[in-house]
């Protein structure tokens, strides 16, 4: 049975999360394997989880900065035509 790596990335944790479920689904497996590898599974889902959340935060944070930007290019310009 193939051991997680810490330092994985989130498509090798993907595709180790459909390696397990593909093994569970369609391969005898024993009971104790069977926990095993769900175990791994959850721990998986829950990483790949957070690494989903970071990065729709990091997105965020750069929408707003764009949206900083843009507005204070829009009142600089909006300035000079007032005038």
């Amino acid at each position: 049975m193939k051991k997680k790596k810490n330092n994985e990335n989130f498509e090798d944790k993907l595709k180790r999360l459909e390696e397990i479920s593909d093994i569970l689904e369609n391969e005898e497996v024993s009971m104790n394997d069977s926990i095993k590898l769900f175990e791994e599974g959850v721990s998986l889902s829950k990483e790949c989880m957070l690494s989903l959340k970071r990065a729709e935060l990091k997105i965020t944070e750069l929408k707003e900065k764009f949206d900083e930007v843009k507005e204070n290019k829009k009142s600089q310009t909006d300035e000079f035509t007032d005038d």
